[in-house]
This record gives C-alpha cells, sequence and structure tokens, in this order.
C-alpha cells in the first residue's frame, strides 16, 4: 500500500486540486497528508468533506513524520506549469527518497536537477501525462465491437466527469456487473489505467482510446466506461473532448453539469443542456446511434434543499435519470445504465 503525500500549494479545495482530491476520496488510507501552507493546522474533512483527520501541513520537511513514500502533484493548473515554490518541494522530497507522480505538460523528467537529485536518492520521477512511446493510428474496430462503451462527457471542465466514470464503475461492479475503467488524464490513470489523453499528437487521439478500449476488453466485460475530458462546446479544451468521442464511438453517453456555473472556465457561455446533448448526438450520427442514459449534477455549492429541486428540474426538463450521485446516491440513474447493458 502506498502512502501519499499531495502537493498543493495554495489550491486545496474541491475545484483546483482535482487529482488529489480523488486520492483522497478513493485512496483514503493511501492518503498520510496534504502540503498547502495556506490551511496549514486543519484536516482534508474541514475543507473538502472528505478524508476524515488526513492532516494539512505547510511543508514536505513538516510531512516527513507521517513516513510518505510518493508525494503527488494535487492541482492541475491550465496549462499545467510547475512553479518555483512547487519545485522547491519536490526537491525536498526528491532528496528524501521519495518517489513524485506528476500530471503536469511539463515532463518533471526532463528537468536535469529533479533527475540527478532523483538518481542519487533512489527516487523515481513519474510523469503522467507521457503519451506511449509508438503511437496508435485508429483502426475502425468498434464497427466490430459488441461489448457497450459509454463516454461521460462534461457542460465543461471540472463538472465531475472523473468522479462520475469512476462511481458508474463502482457502483454497476456492487451489482456483479464486470466494468472495465479507462482513465483519460493523470487522476484516472493514478487510479486505474489509461493515457493522458491531452498529450497524446491530435492524430493518434482517436487510435490511442481506440486501443485502449480493444486492450481492456474481456470476454466477459459487460460494459467499458471512458473518462471524459474538456468539453465540445469550451473552445479551449474541445479538440480533445472530440477525439475522445470518435475514440470511444460510444453506445452511450452520460453528461456531467456544475448547477451554479453558467459560464465555462474560459468565460464563454454554457449553452441549453438540449442543445449541448444533440451536438453529441449529430457528432456521432454518421457513425453509430448514441444515447444520452442520464444527468450527473455537481451540486456541492447548494444547500440540500437547493440541491434536491436542481435534481428535480433537470431530471424533468430532459426527461433524463438525474442526480448527484456523491450527495444522493443512484436515484435511477445506476439502474438506467444496469437496464442499457442487460
Amino acid at each position: 500500500m502506498a502512502r501519499y503525500v499531495i502537493l498543493s500549494i495554495d489550491s486545496f479545495d474541491y475545484i483546483e486540486n482535482k487529482t488529489g482530491n480523488m486520492l483522497i476520496r478513493y485512496r483514503t488510507n493511501e492518503v498520510v497528508a496534504v502540503i498547502d501552507p495556506s490551511k496549514k493546522g486543519l484536516c482534508s474533512q474541514d475543507v473538502i468533506g472528505v478524508g476524515g483527520k488526513i492532516p494539512i501541513v505547510s511543508s514536505f520537511n513538516e510531512s516527513k513524520r507521517y513516513k510518505p513514500d510518493t508525494l503527488v502533484i494535487g492541482n492541475a493548473p491550465q496549462a499545467g506549469k510547475i512553479t518555483e515554490e512547487m519545485k522547491s518541494e519536490l526537491i525536498s522530497a526528491l532528496s528524501f527518497g521519495v518517489d513524485v507522480i506528476s500530471g503536469m505538460h511539463n515532463f518533471l523528467s526532463t528537468d536535469k536537477e529533479l533527475l540527478n537529485i532523483a538518481k542519487k536518492n533512489k527516487a523515481k520521477i513519474i510523469d503522467l501525462r507521457k503519451p506511449p512511446s509508438t503511437p496508435h493510428f485508429p483502426e475502425g474496430t468498434w464497427k466490430n465491437r459488441s461489448t457497450p462503451v459509454l463516454l461521460v462527457v462534461g457542460s465543461d471542465c471540472d463538472t465531475g466527469k472523473m468522479t462520475t466514470a469512476w462511481e458508474i464503475k463502482e457502483r454497476l461492479s456492487a451489482y456483479n456487473k464486470n466494468i472495465e475503467f479507462i482513465g483519460t488524464g493523470q487522476t484516472g490513470i493514478l487510479l486505474s489505467k489509461g493515457v493522458a489523453i491531452d498529450a497524446v499528437v491530435a492524430d493518434f487521439m482517436a487510435g490511442e482510446v481506440e486501443y485502449l478500449i480493444d486492450k481492456h476488453i474481456k470476454s466477459d466485460t459487460d460494459l467499458v466506461v471512458v473518462e471524459g475530458q474538456g468539453s465540445i462546446t469550451n473552445y479551449a479544451y474541445s479538440g480533445v473532448t472530440l477525439g475522445l468521442l470518435h475514440g470511444c464511438m460510444p453506445d452511450y453517453l452520460v453528461l456531467t453539469h456544475d448547477v451554479v456555473r453558467d459560464k465555462d472556465v474560459m468565460g464563454h457561455e454554457i449553452p441549453d443542456l438540449g442543445g449541448f446533448m444533440n451536438i453529441h448526438i449529430d457528432l456521432m450520427a454518421p457513425f453509430r446511434e448514441t444515447r444520452f442514459l442520464g444527468i450527473n449534477l455537481l451540486t456541492f455549492a447548494l444547500s440540500e434543499e437547493e440541491a434536491i429541486e436542481q435534481v428535480s428540474y433537470y431530471k424533468t426538463k430532459y426527461e433524463l435519470p438525474t442526480t448527484d450521485l456523491i450527495r444522493f446516491g443512484d436515484s435511477d440513474f445506476i439502474d438506467a445504465i444496469k437496464d442499457a447493458i442487460e
């Protein structure tokens, strides 16, 4: 069992600490501390509502008392750049012989200073976003695929696509369904397997996803669940979303949406969700029939009464099973997916 310390300087919150939060939620017993000097003295439960008494410390040196063996960069800033303050903590960890896992776009393993320190102290640097060294071009194997694939898509970045995909896997597995999960970002890869799709050359995006689906389908696989990335209507990240869509050629789609947002992370207005879902159906129409099975909402910013009202509103308006899986559980959302694959 790993002993993770999460590096999240000035970014330990619901949104920015995406990778760290998922480890805290799904690998709670393996996370020993969080580094964020702005919240020193608090615990994980105080800040994000999960993780219990995982302590928040000011530096890696302070985390040593908890005997970490791996430091994970928890936040995912735009462009994925390492600050000097972050680098100083990485040097401390590597000097102590602790492995470092990074999901940043800038590969730590190309930093000679960090690499030399790692080698000297027998520590590893793992760059999760390194694409496969031999890229895979799409072959169209989806045409003969008999196992259904579900892709999670979002109205924007940071709407809970990874959480939704993992929760679908876990909840269907509880019904004795054989579910394969394909991660497409650093967090999903840490939890399971996959590829950082936004680091893949554009011509090979669809091929890498197709390859992973083919590789992990077994004779008894009931469903492949693929973590989504970006949003088809976010002008900065739509390219990776489309590459995933055509790589998966999904039979089913699930939508995630943050109910308190009317603009995306680029400041552009989020479109009506009915039209948004139709865009995906239209993009798939030349290849295969695809349909949405449900909507998972992100409601943590609302009171329970407000959240219940929003779930009811979206369920009625779009005539799809709707819930907040983390807050309200399955409702009829998981049943709809289970029914589709039986």
